[in-house]
C-alpha cells in the first residue's frame, strides 16, 4: 500500500471534489458538507459517468449520466440499481490541511 499527499483542504471546496491520476487509477477525491474527505473510483459502474462531476448531496454522489446514486462511505450504488465502486482510504492532517490517499 502507498500513502500519496494529494493536495490540500483548501484546494477543495465543500461538497466539491478534484481527481487525481495514480498509475491507471482515476480518482475522485470529495470533501463533503461536515469537512470529511472521502475517495473513490472516478467512474461509474453503469454507463463509465465521470462521478468527480455529479452533484454531492449528504453521503451520495450522483452519476451524471444517468443519475446512479453512488454511497461515498462504501462505494455501493444506491437501490434500485446495483453495483459499486473502489473506495480508498483518506487521511487529512488537520494541522497542515495535508491530504493523503492510500493506494
Amino acid at each position: 500500500m502507498t500513502k500519496l499527499l494529494v493536495g490540500k483542504l483548501s484546494d477543495i471546496d465543500e461538497r466539491g471534489s478534484r481527481t487525481f491520476r495514480v498509475q491507471d487509477l482515476d480518482i475522485a477525491v470529495f470533501k463533503l458538507e461536515d469537512g470529511s474527505i472521502l475517495a473513490i473510483e472516478n467512474r461509474c459502474p453503469h454507463k463509465g459517468g465521470t462521478l468527480s462531476e455529479g452533484m454531492v448531496c449528504g453521503k451520495i454522489v450522483h452519476c451524471p449520466l444517468h443519475d446512479w446514486r453512488i454511497d461515498l462511505h462504501t462505494g455501493l450504488v444506491n437501490e434500485p440499481d446495483d453495483g459499486c465502486v473502489t473506495t480508498f482510504e483518506t487521511e487529512v492532517d488537520r494541522e497542515s490541511g495535508s491530504i493523503y490517499l492510500t493506494i
